[in-house]
């Protein structure tokens, strides 16, 4: 079986800074270089204080202390890290399409292609290529198209390893995945390319959470399995809004549909609706292929996720104003939480931005406050939206670093990211501080609804009355 020595990953972001780094943490014979055009972002990878590293993980930078510079390298010399690995992981981004044909739903690969070409252009010696970012179903195919004629006469090797990776938990996620899918053709070189990245997990993973399958069924797999945990997620949160309407409390009714061995009671804490990187993607990425192939009643039946997610935010931005009698123009409105969920840094398609966004809209006055979350960023995510001028965002949204002060007359408090230490504020101080009356909208479900009425508050938590 081929042994591998040297790794190169492009791109140095969510999925390949600490997948890699964690290859690397358990496997010190091979050199792991993850590669990134963006100059910025590997200056922070490479960053001698660890506090600044791109991305904010649990448990990564106790790694790349371990790792970096001993067998973990970042650069931006992508065709110096390519011609010198034996195997190429592509971890770029593959965002939905903003125009053409699929505008909306499908995956955008334009970065994709230009990996696969400049891999080609590289290339002197037999490569294994191995798809890292979500991928519709048969993009290997063109990648393995684009590799193989280009008449150099190299050998590509093309293999799909979705990544399953909750971001938060990612570090754990990887030392300790449920299972490592690994999907490749079925021919002499096919699986020995299987056998060779099989090997690598193998230095830390059981043998039976390895699992190698064909390539499509890996590439559709990551799909669904997205799919499927965002539809748990919004059928919970269609009930979070019948509860509301009733004297039920939803946390009694996923506690109940979680006892039954059948359904489980992962994914059943209902929100103000999942974000990040991929659930809406992978979803409108399989729709878009269900309508490719014709079937529109598949199609529809998922979209209705993607659509239950938009009205649990948009019903928890209308009761903000709804409740704030009907206006919230020049009203102060506290965010707290930017994140789409905590103990990551990550903003993708965070259920705070549309919140803020339809706020913003009524001419409310939005103060944000994130541990973990830039003011960079924070203005980045609205100003992608081209929903106003990015001055006017400058204008009715502030970004604070203390969450405390900042709430001296404020109208309203809106808890949109799940961070613990929102738990241990003082509360009975913040309130006494807010103008009267004053309201808190937990749309995580963190806080006691029984002492912050006792405190005097009023306040909504999703999925109570």
């Amino acid at each position: 079986m081929r042994k591998i020595s040297k790794i190169c990953c492009i791109g140095a972001g969510y999925v390949g800074g600490p997948t890699m780094s964690v290859i690397a943490n358990q496997c010190p014979d091979i050199q792991v270089t993850v590669v990134d055009i963006n100059q910025e972002r590997i200056d922070s990878w490479n960053d001698t204080n660890l506090e600044n590293l791109p991305i904010y993980e649990p448990g990564l930078k106790e790694i790349i202390a371990e790792t970096r510079g001993r067998n973990l390298f970042f650069s931006t010399e992508v065709d110096k890290a390519i011609d010198e690995a034996e195997l190429i992981f592509i971890s770029v981004n593959t965002p939905t399409k903003t125009y053409g044909k699929g505008k909306g739903l499908a995956a955008d690969l334009k970065y994709i292609e230009l990996c696969a070409r400049n891999i080609a252009r590289v290339s002197k010696d037999d490569k294994i290529v191995v798809e890292k970012s979500t991928l519709p179903v048969r993009t290997a195919s063109a990648i393995k198209s684009i590799l193989q004629n280009t008449g150099n006469g190299v050998n590509f090797e093309i293999l799909s390893n979705p990544e399953f990776l909750a971001e938060g938990t990612a570090i754990d996620d990887l030392l300790n995945a449920d299972r490592v899918l690994i999907g490749g053709d079925d021919t002499p070189t096919g699986q020995a390319a299987k056998d060779a990245l099989s090997a690598i997990y193998l230095q830390w993973l059981p043998e039976e959470r390895v699992l190698q399958t064909n390539v499509w069924s890996s590439e559709l797999s990551k799909l669904v399995a997205n799919a499927f945990l965002a539809q748990r997620v919004s059928s919970i949160n269609s009930i979070s809004a019948l509860c509301e309407k009733t004297d039920a409390n939803i946390a009694e009714v996923s506690r109940a549909i979680g006892f039954d061995s059948r359904i489980g009671p992962k994914f059943l804490n209902s929100s103000v609706g999942f974000g990040g990187s991929c659930f809406q993607k992978d979803i409108l990425n399989l729709v878009y292929i269900a309508r490719s192939f014709g079937l529109p009643e598949v199609a529809d039946y998922w979209e209705q996720v993607i659509i239950m997610n938009d009205y649990q935010k948009n019903r928890f931005a209308e009761n903000i104003v709804t409740t704030l009698y009907n206006t919230v123009s020049g009203k102060k409105i506290i965010f707290y939480g930017w994140a789409f969920k905590k103990d990551t840094n990550d903003t993708r398609e965070s259920a705070a931005i549309y919140i803020a966004d339809a706020l913003l809209d009524e001419k409310a006055e939005i103060v944000v406050y994130d541990p973990k979350v830039t003011e960079k960023t924070i203005y980045a995510d609205l100003d992608y939206l081209n929903t106003r001028s990015p001055e006017e965002n400058r204008r009715l949204l502030k970004v604070v670093d203390n969450p405390i002060d900042e709430v001296r007359d404020a109208h309203a408090i809106a808890i949109l990211t799940e961070w613990d230490e929102f738990k241990s504020y003082n509360w009975e101080g913040i309130y006494a501080k807010m103008l009267k009356p004053a309201f808190v909208f937990d749309g995580r479900r963190l806080l006691d609804k029984n002492q912050m009425e006792a405190i005097g508050f009023n306040y909504y938590k999703i999925g109570q009355s």
